[in-house]
């Protein structure tokens, strides 16, 4: 797996319990998965079709770098699926995985769009 992007635990990013809220989190991956997913295609319109069970591990803390890694599982037709881990940088605990994460290409009127695509970049 690869580790494509860093994060830093703010303030702003922190729940009641004064850990990382999962809702950013997510979010972070979410955006990195679409971006790792239009580099794979060589395409820029792409959407989150699917994301599997969702386990979190453990909790990330104000100033803490959160690495986030992903690794291509397959394409489909109009798809490409991943899975995700996240984890602290300087002592590489994991702090959540998630097993597949789909994203779909599209084509100008928003329907899915076939890639042609049949390994990694």
């Amino acid at each position: 797996m690869q580790f494509h992007s860093r994060k830093w635990v703010k303030p702003e990013d922190l729940n009641a319990n004064e850990t990382l809220f999962g809702g950013r989190l997510l979010g972070w991956i979410d955006e990195e998965a679409a971006i790792y997913a239009m580099c794979q295609l060589s395409e820029k319109k792409v959407v989150t079709k699917f994301m599997s069970e969702i386990n979190f591990v453990s909790a990330a803390t104000h100033g803490d770098v959160v690495e986030i890694g992903l690794e291509t599982v397959g394409f489909g037709r109009t798809s490409i699926t991943m899975k995700c881990e996240a984890r602290n940088k300087d002592t590489k605990q994991k702090i959540l995985t998630i097993e597949k994460i789909v994203f779909v290409l599209l084509d100008e009127s928003g329907n899915p769009k076939a890639h042609g695509i049949t390994k990694s970049a």
